[in-house]
């Protein structure tokens, strides 16, 4: 069921906005080679329990999608690896393509973002080109999520973005309602047809998550933790997601990072 909030909840989700937002910069900051990936998601563990009212979104979820619970604090995917990456015991290094991907609750209320980046000195300008792309496609499909719209119309711009740049598109993943759950209706699929789906109104809140790999759409489960999706060829991955409410003065995008 697809929940339309009020003006005051919107405003009672932006704390987990920017909760979200801030430490997405903060490691998008810190994040370099040599980091481990389980420090990154012991970091997020830690400000969740510092900060009153938190729980994270991930821990212990079992959704369809995964195999058992999932059982850390933010997911982080590496190159080849694109979505639902788990943590585990890695050093990054020079060139690796990051994607983290982070959802918390603070007092009952769900915010949920994405960025990718390239560590170290040798950034490979294909690797920053489909992280542009997804970034492109992100502002687009916000920028189309007006009241009066169509769903499809945010859907149709992500994916004009990546027909534009020639990545392949995957629909099995894409953005969702956000509220009190982390996944809500609508889903929010990264291609579409314009003018066709649900009309878009005021109070909607969903998350944009444009994510594309270079050379293919079909991608695979990583059987070793039954979660990490990676691409089937082995081509690297971006992925870019915001929280988004429609207001009567157009997107606002709660998990802001300036």
């Amino acid at each position: 069921m697809i929940e339309l909030k009020t003006h005051k909840e919107i405003e009672e989700m932006k704390p987990a906005g920017r909760f979200v937002g801030g430490i997405l910069r903060e490691l998008r900051e810190t994040t370099k080679v040599g980091t481990n990936l389980l420090e990154i998601d012991e970091f997020v563990h830690k400000k969740i329990v510092d900060r009153k009212g938190a729980t994270s979104c991930y821990v212990d979820y079992a959704p369809d999608f995964g195999t058992g619970p999932f059982a850390h604090y933010i997911c982080t995917s590496v190159n080849d690896a694109v979505l639902h990456g788990v943590p585990y015991d890695y050093n990054l290094k020079d060139g690796d393509l990051v994607s983290l991907d982070l959802a918390i609750n603070v007092d009952g209320w769900v915010a949920d973002s994405a960025i990718s980046f390239v560590v170290g000195e040798h950034q490979d300008p294909s690797d920053l080109r489909i992280i542009k792309c997804t970034e492109e496609a992100l502002a687009a499909g916000i920028d189309a999520a007006r009241a009066g719209n169509r769903l499809g119309d945010v859907s149709h711009a992500i994916g004009d973005v990546a027909r534009e740049y020639g990545y392949p598109i995957n629909l099995d993943f894409g953005g969702h309602g956000v509220g009190h759950i982390m996944h809500g209706d609508p889903h929010v699929p990264n291609d579409g047809k314009a003018h066709h789906g649900y009309k878009l109104r005021e109070g909607l809140v969903i998350a944009i998550e444009p994510w594309f790999c270079k050379s293919t759409d079909d991608i695979y489960q990583d059987p070793k933790d039954g979660w990490t999706l990676k691409s089937e060829d082995g081509s690297r991955g971006a992925h870019s997601e915001h929280t988004i409410a429609i207001t009567e003065h157009g997107p606002e995008i709660l998990t802001v990072r300036d």
